[in-house]
């Protein structure tokens, strides 16, 4: 086939060869719509000119052969002298990367086709302006002048003028920048501007494919999970004019409100500009209605349009488009990013028209975006100051100090402070600090900004086009007209929902989403829209979602969340506080008859505990893993009492206690504790401490049993790697029930288990399935042991260097490594199920609640899955997504 393809050739589900852009350029193309023609350059040119570090063999004579077929269609040659064909060079990934990679229009144009230009457009001033714009964003993009050169030169020629708007730049004025910003490329990028036509366009191509590997590509990547390997492809198109003049513009329209999913018209139109100042957010646009009162025919054609395409599509569309001297011509449409709470009300109201099954519903929508829902918001009864209002471009509350420039947005953000990014308008360049922030505030731009998109695209809190703040980033302040200041560091709070900006901090409160899941009424159709996609995901999942939680008040959340049992209870949590003493005790034990006093006051507090706990869980199951850290995290640190004894043996004081203690924690003191005395191999050394914990666990159940309640206790023996630990403690437990059951005359319905941690059980799972009734995979402590790093250690050291070189493309912690770690766990999990064949096997790292992992869990047949109570609804829809992608792909 080649590596080029013309628009017509192609239809929107060649994604992975013509990116995004490309595919939907020829599938608009294919239905008729008015695309200006064009040629798309594949992702596999691109994907082999970074492997090779140059343009493949044979893309060069291609790209001649259908750039000549484009000039016969146009009836104009490129960058001709007296009636130029001028075209532009567009990105377009497999995936929507708004802002992160390049574009140049205008290209054919120099300093002979400039008067061509102007000669066939009949307006002088027209020709300027778009070679001033070619110079500009080939400067910037392609020969890499800093971009701000460009804007402090045009600021200059307005401000000569008296006037702060281009528009008001004459051909004369404009003659000059275009001289000024030659003048710039000479001196900055040590070349002059080039004269050739088709050199240009080859510059262009290739920055395009360079620039999927810019720093900000790779962070945005990072960011939202695309792969680093797919590769971009490039769209040349003839060119249109926005800026023509008034009857001119330029536009980008959505189907529905990215923001809250209403149906209607929303968009933002600019006369007498091209795409570009529409998205940079020059200047301050005007909405799709007001659009109607400056060109009515061409309005109504674009609405006909959108209809279209939203029916074609089945979901949302954004839409670019330019308004040449009244004609309208479309020159993108993909299926647009939304907030969280348009994609949920988006899903159920195209369920409603007719346009989308239910199962599409679900697959439409993600746990990412339902854990943002559940983020608090603005206490609507709190005192608030009001600074200002701008566009609600993107949801959320959001609450920090403001900072004006993302190096400092991503210092003080490095260093715990939450953090407001204020601009003047965002740009590509700021995205390090867009991530870093709590939420991001301009006073330019729209709906359709470059702010507004990638905040919607991240789940960042975005208000825009604040229009009452004048943002000065060199003075790190803004100012709002009835003259109060906000300096750098003082906090702001912003509302993503109504556009608000306040002074100070404004206390939040929950969401309503919450509200809804901890079982309050809440009348809100966005909490019905959640509603309806929770029912059908947990009516179509095979996995089942418990909960990690050690106290009773988490336990009942988890289960007003959702939670079918406790996946995790941790009980070292239970012995700190009040009660690390009786385990100090414990440990400084010198005989039988102390350690078994420490004990006897440990076994009430821990019977206690469970109780509670199986009282929220009636009737689901609870899996208690026995205690796991280091016995030396529950004594003082050892250099702080080496100093105290010391210095108090210096004053002459008592330090008997303190000196007995010291021994024992020298005694215990380990160099690499997360590989010593840990875990079972504690229920071993200290006889009497396993046997405690399960004596509390079966008594707080026969209590509970005796009042009429079904607990379900699984007893978890934690870091097993040989069957003969797994058997010694168990015959231990197994002796405690017997002798509980018996005293208390009722029947106790429990499991023992283990917790398969080290690579060493997972591969040994058949051995130790045969005293096990179930596997619960601890995936944090398998990731250390499998890569052979310390989470605590190595985050902050090298991940990020990682990240930079590709061998990391998301945290091993965040979301499992499935080749290595992920293997293990399948592997583990049949070798324990070919002993075992009703084997139960669930996983309870924070890895569980991962919406990749979960897919991948369900995958390998997993019966559950354990995560915190937050979490659980959101594993609860990834665990009903799961199975209706599968049975999606299946056909």
């Amino acid at each position: 086939m080649g590596y080029v393809q013309d628009f017509a050739a192609g239809d929107k589900d060649q994604r992975d060869l013509l990116g995004g852009k490309g595919a939907n350029l020829a599938e608009m193309t294919n239905l008729g719509l008015p695309v200006p023609p064009g040629f798309t350059i594949t992702t596999e040119a691109c994907r082999a000119y970074l492997q090779h570090g140059g343009e493949p063999d044979g893309l060069a004579e291609e790209v001649t052969a259908h750039l000549a077929a484009l000039e016969e269609t146009m009836g104009r040659r490129l960058g001709d002298a007296d009636d130029p064909l001028l075209v532009s060079v567009r990105s377009g990934a497999k995936f929507s990367m708004p802002g992160m990679m390049e574009t140049v229009l205008n290209i054919g144009l120099n300093d002979e086709s400039v008067q061509g230009l102007a000669k066939q457009s009949s307006d002088e001033r027209f020709a300027q302006d778009s070679y001033r714009r070619l110079l500009q964003m080939f400067g910037a993009t392609v020969l890499h002048v800093d971009a701000e050169h460009f804007s402090e030169a045009l600021d200059a020629a307005k401000s000569a003028r008296g006037t702060e708007s281009d528009l008001d730049l004459d051909a004369a004025a404009l003659a000059e920048v275009v001289e000024t910003f030659k003048g710039i490329v000479r001196e900055r990028a040590g070349r002059e501007f080039p004269q050739d036509p088709r050199e240009q366009m080859d510059l262009a191509i290739r920055a395009v494919f360079d620039s999927w590997n810019t720093d900000r590509a790779r962070l945005y990547r990072r960011q939202e999970r695309i792969p680093e390997d797919l590769g971009t492809a490039v769209n040349v198109q003839a060119m249109v004019f926005g800026n023509f003049g008034m009857d001119s513009g330029s536009g980008v329209a959505f189907t529905r409100d990215p923001a809250s999913g209403a149906q209607g018209e929303y968009g933002d139109y600019l006369q007498n500009a091209q795409g570009e100042d529409v998205v940079a957010g020059i200047r301050n646009t005007v909405s799709l209605a007001d659009f109607a009162e400056v060109d009515a025919h061409s309005h109504g054609e674009l609405m006909s349009i959108m209809a279209r395409l939203e029916r074609h599509y089945r979901d949302m569309c954004d839409i670019e488009f330019t308004v040449e001297r009244g004609k309208l011509w479309m020159l993108q449409t993909r299926v647009g990013k939304r907030t969280p709470e348009a994609a949920f009300r988006i899903a159920v109201h195209m369920v409603d028209e007719g346009l989308i099954q239910m199962d599409e519903a679900v697959l439409r929508v993600t746990g990412d975006q339902l854990a943002q829902l559940m983020f608090p918001r603005f206490d609507e009864d709190a005192d608030r100051t009001l600074l200002a209002t701008g566009m609600n471009a993107s949801p959320g509350a959001a609450v920090g100090k403001a900072v004006f420039d993302s190096d400092t947005a991503v210092e003080w953000a490095e260093r715990g402070e939450d953090v407001i990014l204020v601009r003047k308008e965002t740009n590509p360049d700021d995205l390090r600090g867009m991530v870093a922030a709590r939420g991001i505030l301009t006073s330019r731009g729209g709906k359709t900004s470059h702010a507004a998109v990638v905040a919607r695209g991240m789940g960042r809190t975005c208000v825009c086009g604040a229009e009452a703040l004048d943002v000065d980033a060199k003075a790190r302040e803004f100012r709002v007209r009835d003259g109060v200041t906000v300096s750098e560091g003082d906090l702001i709070s912003i509302d993503g929902t109504t556009g608000e900006v306040f002074a100070g901090q404004v206390p939040v409160s929950d969401a309503l989403v919450v509200r809804h899941f901890e079982g309050e009424r809440v009348d809100d159709d966005l909490v019905s829209a959640v509603a309806r996609i929770m029912a059908h995901a947990d009516g179509a999942r095979r996995l089942r979602v418990r909960a990690n939680a050690d106290t009773p008040d988490d336990a009942a959340r988890a289960r007003r969340f959702g939670g079918q049992g406790i996946g995790l209870c941790r009980t070292e949590h239970m012995f700190l506080g009040e009660r690390r003493e009786l385990v100090e005790h414990l440990i400084v034990a010198e005989d039988d008859t102390a350690r078994q006093a420490a004990l006897d006051a440990l076994l009430p507090l821990q019977r206690q505990d469970f109780t509670e706990i199986f009282e929220a869980m009636d009737g689901l199951p609870v899996t208690i893993r026995l205690i796991d850290p280091p016995l030396h995290e529950f004594l003082p640190d050892l250099t702080d009492l080496s100093v105290k004894v010391a210095l108090a043996e210096q004053r002459g004081e008592e330090v008997e206690h303190d000196r007995v203690l010291l021994t024992h924690v020298r005694r215990l003191h380990e160099q690499n504790p997360m590989l010593g005395l840990r875990g079972v191999r504690l229920g071993i050394q200290i006889p009497g401490l396993f046997e405690m914990q399960a004596r509390a666990i079966l008594e707080a159940a026969a209590d509970r049993a005796a009042e009429g309640m079904r607990p379900l206790p699984e007893i978890m023996i934690p870091l097993v790697a040989s069957v003969r630990e797994l058997e010694i403690v168990k015959t231990a437990i197994l002796r405690v029930a017997e002798e509980v059951q018996e005293s208390r005359d009722v029947t106790v319905e429990f499991k023992v288990g283990t917790m398969i941690e080290l690579p060493r059980a997972a591969f040994l799972a058949d051995r130790i399935a045969k005293e096990a009734d179930f596997f619960s995979f601890g995936t944090n402590d398998l990731t250390q042991m499998a890569w052979g790093f310390s989470r605590d250690d190595v985050e902050a050291a090298f991940f990020s260097r990682y990240f930079d070189h590709g061998i990391f493309d998301v945290s091993p912690f965040e979301s499992l490594d499935q080749r290595g770690v992920g293997g293990m766990v399948e592997m583990g999990t049949e070798k324990g199920r070919e002993v075992k064949p009703d084997l139960k096997v669930g996983v309870c790292g924070e890895h569980g609640g991962d919406p990749r992992s979960i897919h991948f869990f369900d995958s390998v047949g997993l019966d559950y899955v354990s995560c915190s109570p937050f979490r659980v609804p959101v594993a609860r829809l990834e665990a009903g997504r799961s199975v209706l992608g599968t049975r999606s792909s299946r056909g």
